[in-house]
């Protein structure tokens, strides 16, 4: 689904990605994981063409990227702040987005599938109100809505449940599940380490912008001895800190 060929990315003086290669398979949940700094953020950029790396290839269903944005018709993306214009009204938004993507094939049953995640995340009541009055979990809720109301084969959540209650969270992973089951893939990033061990098939975890684990939360809990995730990333870094300060 989402190749990544020896990617490289710096910033003036500081380099963020270094050789990065990453091969994704379709059907899966794949967390990105790292420190703040490790080239989380860079990589989904440059996977949606946000950011043009310096050296390397991304290629997305087959294709590549470079100089090609139809791909993104198939994309589903959840952005770690997003930014819509505080006068609109939810239900105002919600169009708007249809709109501008409503030539795309993705867009066909959106108005549907949008009344049911409205639905589901029980939205409704704020759907007349602008986006300037809704609490930051309201607005997450929003967020995830037009993420995923396009039925796209490709979703990129970044930090998705960050001031969700805790239904929302659970159906949130409920939907995420089964779009998997329908043959989506979805990349996350995400602090909350309990998530990932419940939902992730593979992490991919960055440190200092090359990859320093690719496996299943499973295999680095067994080979940690850890009973979490959370232990086996913290044991992992501590590991990774003796190294570097022998």
């Amino acid at each position: 689904m989402v190749e990544v060929k020896n990617i490289e990315k710096s910033f003036g003086k500081l380099t963020v990605l270094k050789g990065v290669n990453v091969h994704i398979l379709k059907g899966k949940v794949i967390a990105i994981l790292g420190p703040n700094g490790s080239g989380k953020t860079t990589l989904i950029k440059c996977i949606l063409g946000l950011v043009l790396p310096d050296k390397g290839d991304i290629l997305v269903g087959g294709e590549n990227i470079k100089n090609n944005w139809t791909y993104r018709n198939n994309i589903g993306y959840l952005p770690q702040i997003a930014r819509f214009p505080e006068n609109l009204s939810v239900s105002e938004l919600f169009r708007m987005i249809r709109d501008l993507r409503k030539n795309q094939n993705t867009c066909s049953n959106s108005e549907k599938c949008c009344s049911e995640l409205v639905s589901l995340f029980q939205v409704q009541t704020f759907l007349n109100k602008p986006l300037r009055s809704l609490s930051g979990g309201t607005r997450q809720k929003v967020n995830v809505i037009l993420a995923l109301m396009f039925n796209s084969d490709l979703y990129i959540f970044d930090e998705p449940t960050v001031g969700l209650d805790p239904i929302s969270c659970v159906r949130y992973k409920e939907t995420i599940l089964k779009e998997k089951q329908k043959g989506k893939t979805i990349l996350l990033t995400t602090h909350i380490l309990s998530e990932v061990e419940e939902m992730a098939d593979e992490i991919i975890f960055l440190m200092e912008g090359q990859i320093y684990y690719q496996g299943s939360p499973k295999e680095l809990m067994a080979n940690k001895k850890a009973h979490t995730l959370e232990k086996a990333i913290a044991k992992m870094l501590e590991e990774h800190e003796q190294i570097h300060t022998c």
